[in-house]
């Protein structure tokens, strides 16, 4: 297993173009397929960007002060000294030995720093100050960027910057207040985004409680980008449960789905898979359950070996026969592709516990699975219409 020092050594030599053509290739595919080690790469770039500012801004501050030895050093008295018998002395021009006669550009030299000593002195304390206020704001950015949730890890929702529209999408809107002569309101873009999927053929959904937290409006889209608003019915804070509803009226359903939510515990060392939107397409990973607890012990968790990244908390995590194990929620960063998911067992206690509370509001769980027998391939193609992006607005 490569080290931190190994896939450092990796992507120098890489960014130097030391790698064979082979090699090469290889590392440039092996970043294509794999964000977790895209991001290892991400972030050795940029650490060794600002490693590189600051050489640089170090430099500059050893020339300035390389310059400011070699004036002082020319500096001679100005002034005329006198004698015991106060009759004046000759000048000096000169520094130390009398043959060595002042040249027109050290005189230069002096003058400008005898004018510009105080400028020059407040250029070399802001060049110091900009080196270490890169460094100290970096680690700021760090810290906030990696700082652990309540739950004691980072968790995944994804920060949206834009939505891009598309060609229909504009179309529509200028069929629809331009005839009129209305002008069309801006769009409005959400915020951050995560994954959900299906949890009854009725329109319910689950996510992850991290995901919608502090959400005005939700908005789902499906692999067909058919889009439907919905709304937070219930939450689990304590295990980042979510449970929306499908509130538009074209909405007729999603039919029988394909995979059964287990009430039960999975097997240490199981192979399980996840799909999710850590980008506008959805991902597949696939990895092991690693230990049958969370951060720190937690027992309503999973720990699993799958690579996640923003974007893909409310995923679904599933066995090998394409039932639904659990949801994924977050990662430990200091622990290699260490992700955790709450296990579909607290999932299916929730829905018990509303079912109770509230008899005529009836969630009828997949308690059967189509997929079991079946390839992967063909697991993920039946999974992909039953997994959204889930968009959050405010």
């Amino acid at each position: 297993m490569m080290t931190e020092a190994d896939y450092y050594a990796l992507f120098e030599a890489y960014a130097d173009g030391e790698l064979a053509g082979p090699a090469r290739a290889n590392l440039e595919a092996r970043l294509a397929a794999d964000p977790s080690l895209a991001l290892r790469y991400a972030d050795f770039t940029e650490m060794t960007g600002t490693l590189r500012a600051y050489r640089q801004r170090q430099n500059v501050r050893q020339q300035l002060q390389g310059i400011h030895a070699a004036m002082l050093a020319a500096e001679t008295p100005e002034e005329i000294t006198t004698t015991k018998t106060n009759e004046p002395a000759s000048p000096l021009t000169h520094s130390v030995n009398p043959m060595l006669r002042i040249s027109r550009t050290e005189r230069r030299l002096r003058d400008f720093w005898s004018g510009h000593r105080a400028t020059v002195g407040v250029a070399a304390s802001v060049a110091i100050l900009a080196v270490f206020s890169t460094l100290l704001g970096l680690e700021w950015w760090r810290a906030a960027k990696t700082a652990p949730s309540l739950y004691g890890y980072t968790v995944l929702r994804r920060e949206v910057e834009r939505i891009k529209k598309s060609q229909k999408d504009l179309t529509l809107t200028l069929n629809q207040f331009g005839k009129s002569g209305i002008s069309a309101p801006a769009p409005k873009e959400s915020k951050f985004s995560g994954t959900g999927f299906a949890l009854t053929s009725e329109g319910y959904l689950v996510t992850s409680f991290h995901v919608i937290q502090g959400a005005d409006s939700l908005l789902v889209e499906g692999r067909d980008r058919q889009r439907y608003h919905a709304e937070p019915v219930y939450s689990d804070v304590k295990h980042d449960l979510a449970i929306l509803r499908i509130t538009d009226k074209k909405f007729t359903g999603f039919g029988r789905l394909p995979y059964a939510i287990k009430s039960g515990q999975a097997d240490l060392g199981e192979r399980v898979f996840t799909l999710g939107y850590p980008r506008e397409d959805v991902v597949y990973g696939e990895g092991a359950l690693s230990a049958r607890s969370g951060f720190e012990g937690d027992t309503a968790f999973y720990q699993v070996s799958i690579p996640v990244n923003p974007g893909n908390s409310g995923g679904p995590l599933l066995d090998e026969r394409g039932n639904l194990i659990g949801v994924v929620s977050g990662r430990q960063n200091d622990a290699q592709s260490a992700a955790f998911a709450t296990k579909s067992s607290y999932l299916v206690r929730l829905v018990d516990s509303l079912d109770a509370a509230k008899p005529a509001v009836a969630f009828h769980l997949p308690h059967f699975g189509q997929l079991a027998g079946t390839g992967r391939p063909h697991q993920v193609k039946k999974l992909q219409d039953y997994v959204f992006v889930v968009k959050v607005f405010e």
